[in-house]
């Protein structure tokens, strides 16, 4: 595959010599580049992954009540040992 990209004259430069110290093609470095690039954002898990077991409710099933209309009464229950 092709791929033809606009480098800003420093990264161009950077590129250039880069390539000059480590005896690369420009070809050859930018290949190794999106390979790591790919590689790191693969092995990362999402943040929902990440904090998955810290949603709400660890159950599928739906609320017996409305929370969202009911919230200062059942956090005022909660706080005062009646919850749950």
């Amino acid at each position: 595959m092709t791929l033809t990209v606009r480098l800003p004259g420093r990264v161009e430069q950077e590129l250039a010599e880069y390539c000059t110290r480590h005896r690369l093609s420009k070809s050859e470095a930018v290949k190794l580049a999106l390979d790591q690039l790919l590689a790191a954002s693969a092995d990362k898990p999402s943040p929902y992954d990440l904090g998955k077991d810290l949603f709400g409710p660890h159950t599928d099933a739906r609320p017996s009540e409305d929370i969202a209309r009911n919230s200062k009464r059942l956090l005022r229950e909660h706080f005062r040992g009646k919850g749950k």
